[in-house]
């Protein structure tokens, strides 16, 4: 079960109505920013009962994060299509894959920018403590779940095994890539080109000790 959402569709108009939630949350998403979302205004926006979106929900930041995920989901699906036609030998090829489905939908998805995988909006204010002794629970964080997700991708198409080595290498590469990319749209709305090309020789250099 997807984290945050309080109740599964099963049914295909359920998950109509999921979708046309959180298509309604990413478009307000983009016209008011975080802060002025509300779960009133979606429903709303998705022509459902308010009650509709506190069924899935329990409240914004729990929508947002199923947003996020659900752009997580569509990112590893058009990065795995694209792998699909791209020789196995050919990392360069499939880096830029990884790195040209990210600018595109970093372009064109709504919500995406403020939401992204995970990582834009504000977390809120701190959790109760953990009790004495115990261990603190730990916080999910979007460049990790996007570590794993492309780590699996890219051992599929190496023909290697998705090992730790790989999986920190990848991580880096994510990590790296994501503070210059926020830095190219920061400077431009449509992606600094100068900015992105040096981030592509940047992570192809990186890559390049591993799988070159």
């Amino acid at each position: 079960m997807t984290p945050g959402l309080r109740t599964v569709p099963v049914q295909r108009r359920s998950a109509a109505r999921l979708a046309r939630i959180l298509d309604a949350c990413a478009e307000l998403l983009d016209e008011t920013g975080y802060e002025e979302l509300s779960t009133r205004a979606v429903a709303t926006r998705a022509g459902v009962p308010i009650g509709s979106v506190y069924r899935f929900f329990g409240n914004k930041r729990a929508m947002a994060d199923a947003l996020a995920r659900r752009n997580l989901d569509s990112y590893a699906a058009r990065v795995e299509h694209r792998l699909a036609a791209i020789p196995a030998a050919d990392w360069r090829s499939a880096i830029d894959a990884v790195l040209d489905e990210y600018l595109a939908m970093k372009r064109t998805v709504p919500g995406f920018g403020p939401v992204d995988f995970g990582t834009r909006i504000p977390a809120g204010p701190p959790g109760p403590a953990p009790a004495p002794g115990a261990d603190p629970a730990p916080v999910p964080d979007a460049n990790d779940r996007v570590a794993d997700r492309l780590t699996a991708l890219l051992a599929a198409q190496l023909g290697r095994a998705p090992d730790t080595a790989l999986r920190r290498t990848v991580l880096v590469a994510v990590e790296a890539a994501d503070a210059l990319l926020q830095l190219a749209f920061r400077t431009d709305a449509s992606g600094d080109p100068d900015i992105i090309a040096e981030t592509r020789e940047l992570v192809r250099a990186y890559l390049a000790r591993t799988l070159g």
